[in-house]
């Protein structure tokens, strides 16, 4: 049963109470109204010992512990409560807390758990794509200073080689660096109106000839087109990158020979864009997990297929910035489809026509 200190010190001023009246009605010298007041004064001298006794042994030192865990609770949330220390139930309260702060901390350790995890994953990651630029240029660059090659168009080549994959490591500094500056909030989004139709067509011509070697068709299906195109309010030049990345990865990892469409539906306030393709699809398990830095779905997909392994991460986090999300509509066999969310112009404005690399 739960009792309060109430309740216990009632119940034993009661019992000596008890006792005190059964043992002054057995005297024969005290008459019965007086037994009766002295009754009284017992429950009540009994109460408010027994009350005072719980409170200054027990619940004061309670209480302190309380106070304590206030004063902890203020130091890590910059919270002060509005719960008043001294009232019934401290004990049912303060284990009420206790319950509710391991919580907190049980969560805060699988957080930590979990990204130190993906810091061990993210480290494991990065060595392995900076060394693989790294050794090979340097066997290129090695193999032209240890002086065999007297043919020039051979050392002409390594040069190349080594050159190429220096470009690539400089390619993955500089995704690392913007990846960086995106999640610390220091890229300033330069919003403009522009025609995101156009955009899209750019980006076709742009990838005309990858699409080309996979014999991949490229479609852009516009929804209910204004006069003045679809116009949309955000950076041209990240939200070109976003779209680079989201249709050459269409490009490389759809069927081949397949389709990739890019649909642009207007609604009142946005515009909806999405990048299908109509390879093999995204698992279930991994849905999640595509937007993270260097995460790769085939783990013994080689380097052969280009690019850094940032890019959707890059994608994530531009998006983001434009106060939208990127969901993943994927199943196995039926293709994926990347979607995402524009802000419309609120009033007409110049647009921007001009290609911007």
């Amino acid at each position: 049963m739960d009792f309060s200190s109430r309740s216990i010190a009632i119940l034993i001023a009661l019992l000596v109470a008890a006792v005190l009246v059964t043992f002054a009605w057995t005297v024969p010298t005290l008459p019965f109204q007086q037994a009766f007041l002295a009754a009284g004064i017992t429950v009540a001298a009994c109460f408010l010992l027994v009350y005072l006794a719980f409170e200054a042994l027990i619940f004061r030192e309670i209480n302190n512990i309380y106070a304590g865990l206030e004063n902890v609770k203020r130091k890590e949330f910059r919270k002060l409560s509005n719960k008043f220390l001294f009232r019934p139930e401290p004990l049912k309260r303060m284990r009420d807390e206790i319950l509710q702060m391991a919580e907190r901390k049980q969560r805060e350790i699988d957080e930590l758990k979990r990204l130190q995890t993906l810091r061990r994953e993210f480290l494991a990651d990065v060595s392995h794509e900076l060394k693989t630029p790294i050794f090979a240029a340097q066997g290129f660059l090695h193999t032209v200073l240890d002086g065999d090659m007297d043919d020039e168009f051979l050392r002409q080549k390594f040069l190349k080689k080594a050159a190429t994959s220096l470009d690539t490591l400089d390619e993955l500094v500089q995704d690392l660096v913007t990846i960086s500056q995106l999640e610390k909030g220091v890229v300033r989004m330069r919003r403009q109106a522009f025609d995101l139709g156009d955009l899209v067509r750019e980006i076709f011509e742009q990838l005309e000839s990858k699409a080309t070697q996979r014999r991949v068709t490229l479609e852009l299906i516009l929804s209910n087109e204004s006069v003045g195109g679809i116009l949309v309010l955000a950076d041209r030049n990240r939200i070109r990158q976003v779209l680079v990345n989201l249709i050459d990865n269409a490009i490389k990892y759809g069927r081949e020979a397949g389709h990739v469409t890019v649909m642009l539906a207007e609604t009142s306030k946005a515009v909806r864009i999405s990048v299908r393709d109509d390879g093999e699809g995204i698992p279930k398990q991994h849905q999640n997990r595509i937007f993270e830095r260097f995460y790769r779905i085939d783990k013994s997909r080689s380097r052969d297929s280009g690019g850094s392994g940032l890019g959707l991460a890059i994608s994530k986090h531009i998006v983001e910035a434009h106060k939208s999300m990127i969901r993943v509509r994927s199943e196995i066999g039926q293709g994926t489809s990347l979607e995402f969310k524009l802000a419309k112009p609120r009033k007409p404005a110049k647009v921007t026509t001009t290609p911007q690399a």
